[in-house]
């Protein structure tokens, strides 16, 4: 007996794997992730060692900061990323000149500069020129004996105000010219402008947490009440920085503030205090494995 031939309806076979194929391809790119706009992995690996770099850095590590920092350098590089570039050169040029390199310091500066204007990053360009001027204002401070050349220091100003006019929303690099601001101040015995303006500071890094900084405003604070005689306050002011330090684990922002402390105490007359101040500040640096620095208190007479 002959099988009963079934009709086949080609165009319904057709529907179907034409729906069959749609429905693979719905579900397959459903559930594969999509493609990202920009690959940021190895920038965002840059940034960690520049953030990294720049927090050994202040902790008085130099030398291990600009191994950190070449690394950052490198992966910058081999993506050809302009900003991640110019911020490695301007956090290598604050190493170097805290590590006396200053002609060093100003080439990487004016690198970050020249890189900034090509790239038309305007921010950036007036954080370099801040960095410049601040350069310039501590080798004209170191220079001089009793006030710096007045003249010197106005021009500094001068460019700082320049760079800080040409900034778009950038609250970190306002307060970075600020305090340069304020140095120039208190170089010219201008104390209570001085104040003024490295509080202006001080209320954009406490306002966004920036607990490192904000110590280090209140140590330049009570490095501008000390200069001008009054020691009270200048002791109050690092205190504040020791509570500040103390929040952020800088040790090497405490050493620094419990030195200036003792010598407030010395100025004061009270070299009792001064005594465990110092005695506390060389701790630190030793803890930290800074023995120079904690030999360099231990030296002073009395101790």
């Amino acid at each position: 007996m002959k099988k009963p031939i079934i009709p086949i309806n080609t165009n319904t076979i057709y529907s179907v794997s034409i729906l069959t194929v749609l429905l693979l391809t719905f579900f397959s790119c459903s559930s594969a992730p999509k493609k990202p706009l920009e690959v940021l992995t190895d920038r965002n690996m840059a940034a960690s060692q520049l953030d990294l770099a720049n927090r050994t850095a202040n902790q008085g590590r130099y030398n291990d900061a600009l191994l950190i920092l070449e690394d950052a350098w490198v992966t910058a590089v081999s993506v050809d990323d302009p900003g991640l570039l110019i911020k490695c050169s301007l956090s290598r040029g604050n190493i170097l000149f805290s590590m006396g390199r200053h002609d060093e310091a100003f080439s990487n500066w004016d690198y970050a500069q020249k890189e900034g204007e090509n790239a038309g990053i305007v921010n950036l360009v007036s954080q370099a020129r801040i960095a410049r001027a601040r350069g310039q204002l501590v080798l004209l401070m170191a220079g001089s004996s009793g006030i710096a050349d007045p003249a010197a220091v106005e021009a500094i100003k001068v460019e700082v105000r320049a760079a800080l006019s040409a900034m778009k929303s950038d609250p970190m690099g306002e307060a970075s010219g600020n305090l340069v601001l304020g140095m120039a101040e208190k170089e010219l015995a201008r104390y209570p402008e001085a104040e003024y303006i490295v509080r202006r500071a001080l209320e954009i890094h406490e306002k966004n947490r920036y607990l490192e900084e904000a110590a280090y405003d209140w140590y330049l604070i009570a490095s501008i009440r000390s200069v001008s005689g009054s020691y009270n306050r200048a002791a109050e002011a690092l205190r504040t920085a020791i509570s500040f330090d103390r929040r952020a684990e800088n040790g090497f922002g405490l050493a620094s503030s419990w030195q200036a402390l003792g010598d407030v105490y010395l100025k004061m007359g009270n070299a009792s205090d001064a005594e465990a101040a110092y005695k506390r500040a060389a701790g630190i640096f030793e803890a930290l494995g800074l023995p120079v620095l904690a030999e360099k208190i231990r030296a002073k007479p009395g101790l």
